[in-house]
């Protein structure tokens, strides 16, 4: 199982996964020929993809999706109401439809859409088994629900969001509007909000964590590895490999 975060942010996300006979990238939300770039950094095929799996509309998901598809000849994997909603975006590329909350499979590979919270068209979170084990992906998530947390359970790799910081997000610069909507259960998960959902997801056999979707104005890498780390080692349960992901640099290629 390999995983690379090419970009997380509110700018572009974008997250290479192999497990099994199966690669998928989670998200275009790059530039077509800033994801080449990334992935080439990186030492990632992008002739080898076998798919594009999009979580909902906003552009810093799916910028590039369809041009991605396209070019390599590779399907988008999106929900139909996804479809209909950002079809400029997926204009004459391949599109395999599911239903949010219907598994389908893929290759080897079991993939399950399970619907998130957020101000968007059909928003969903990914969980992916192969015979190497379970991945799970939530970013865009205003609110940990009971069925986002029974369904990231027992992964060996998470991708889960950690937006804000919610005293940095009070204190600064963003107007009222926006600090409502970020805070809001359509919004994005804080770090303690993610921390929360980590208590219940962390497990011996959790080898890889991402933390994804830090603000640039209202958060700190620093800050989120410091408590992320002190969290896990007052767990004692696992000690996964921790990435923070980053707007602007594709992280390493993590194995495991």
């Amino acid at each position: 199982m390999k995983i690379c975060s090419l970009a997380s942010g509110s700018k572009g996300n974008c997250l290479y996964l192999e497990t099994g006979d199966t690669r998928v990238l989670i998200d275009a939300g790059l530039s077509l020929r800033e994801t080449l770039l990334r992935m080439e950094g990186c030492g990632i095929d992008p002739a080898g993809i076998h798919a594009v799996l999009v979580t909902h509309e906003h552009i810093d998901h799916i910028r590039s999706a369809g041009s991605f598809a396209r070019k390599f000849k590779v399907p988008v994997l999106a929900s139909h109401l996804l479809r209909r909603k950002a079809e400029k975006y997926l204009s004459k590329a391949q599109v395999i439809e599911f239903e949010s909350g219907s598994a389908i499979i893929f290759r080897s590979s079991r993939i399950d859409p399970f619907p998130i919270t957020h101000d968007s068209c059909d928003p969903v979170g990914f969980v992916i088994e192969s015979p190497e084990g379970r991945c799970g992906s939530a970013t865009d998530l205003g609110v940990v629900t009971r069925l986002v947390a029974e369904k990231l359970r027992g992964c060996r790799f998470l991708n889960l969001e950690s937006n804000h910081d919610p005293e940095m997000l009070m204190n600064g610069p963003y107007p009222w509007d926006l600090k409502q909507r970020i805070k809001s259960r359509h919004g994005h998960l804080s770090n303690e909000e993610s921390l929360e959902l980590l208590h219940d997801l962390a497990h011996e056999g959790l080898e890889a964590l991402v933390m994804a979707h830090l603000s640039e104005v209202n958060n700190h890498p620093d800050h989120v590895i410091r408590s992320t780390e002190s969290f896990l080692r007052d767990q004692n349960v696992c000690a996964p490999h921790i990435v923070i992901g980053d707007q602007f640099r594709a992280s390493r290629v993590v194995e495991i």
